[in-house]
């Protein structure tokens, strides 16, 4: 059984690692490959994914709360979250995301959606989200999301990247990522809880709430610190970081 000590780990990684541009569901791997965790079972990765939840719910209450401002917005999240549906419940269905979960393609996707994630990042700012986020840009963002289903794209980097291909600046592509977070969030616990009851293990255990709670409090810390940061710098760090976890696991895995 987890300890709370991993428990601590694990949720440090997915709250960190979920809104920052590096995958979280490659760092979990990770993580779960190199120290070999017990048991890390669906009811701890639900908590830690509601964790993230509830933190991206609560920094941005006053957006949600104002629903007839913010209905149109709101809208075009909830479009642009549709495409990552149905090809992650096929993929999960047919098991082909387990074929993915692997190293070798940890390391190619991280090097070269990091290398992409550069590249966007050098694009200029032509574009704001209250002129030009229109369903059109919503649907796009939301299919360069689909990829993010494979462990190293990075569901924030592919999805900040796109926004940065469409000429949006880095704090408006982060905003939309953010909230394109909660419908996608909301979608893998649903599907996580769904499974828990099927199979009768429902049980909330001490090690579950305490996943939410740190996982909560890390992914709250983050999303504020990382909106101050692209202020006032470029996403080069990520990029970097992205390339030498990607040498490491190449070298790992060829030689």
């Amino acid at each position: 059984m987890l300890s709370s000590i991993e428990i601590l780990i694990l949720a440090a990684i997915q709250g960190i690692s979920e809104f920052i541009p590096v995958s979280s569901a490659a760092h979990l791997v990770l993580v779960a490959k190199f120290y070999s965790f017990a048991n890390q079972n669906l009811l701890i990765d639900i908590s830690l994914h509601l964790g993230s939840l509830l933190a991206i719910i609560i920094y941005f209450r006053e957006d949600l709360f104002s629903f007839i401002k913010n209905k149109k917005f709101l809208i075009k999240i909830i479009i642009g979250t549709i495409p990552l549906i149905p090809v992650g419940y096929i993929l999960y269905k047919t098991e082909l995301i387990n074929q993915l979960r692997n190293l070798e393609m940890i390391a190619w996707m991280s090097l070269l959606f990091g290398i992409l994630l550069y590249i966007s990042d050098k694009f200029k700012t032509t574009n704001t989200i209250e002129k030009q986020f229109t369903i059109k840009t919503a649907i796009i963002i939301g299919l360069f999301q689909v990829l993010s289903l494979i462990p190293g794209v990075s569901r924030s980097g592919i999805t900040i990247t796109s926004g940065r291909l469409l000429g949006f600046s880095r704090f408006d592509a982060t905003k939309i990522s953010f909230f394109l977070a909660i419908p996608a969030l909301a979608a893998a616990s649903i599907l996580g809880m769904y499974n828990i009851f099927r199979e009768n293990s429902s049980d909330l255990n001490f090690l579950a709430i305490i996943a939410v709670i740190f996982s909560c409090i890390f992914s709250y810390i983050t999303i504020a610190i990382f909106f101050n940061f692209i202020k006032k710098f470029s996403l080069k760090i990520f990029v970097i970081y992205r390339i030498i976890i990607s040498v490491i696991l190449l070298m790992t895995v060829y030689l």
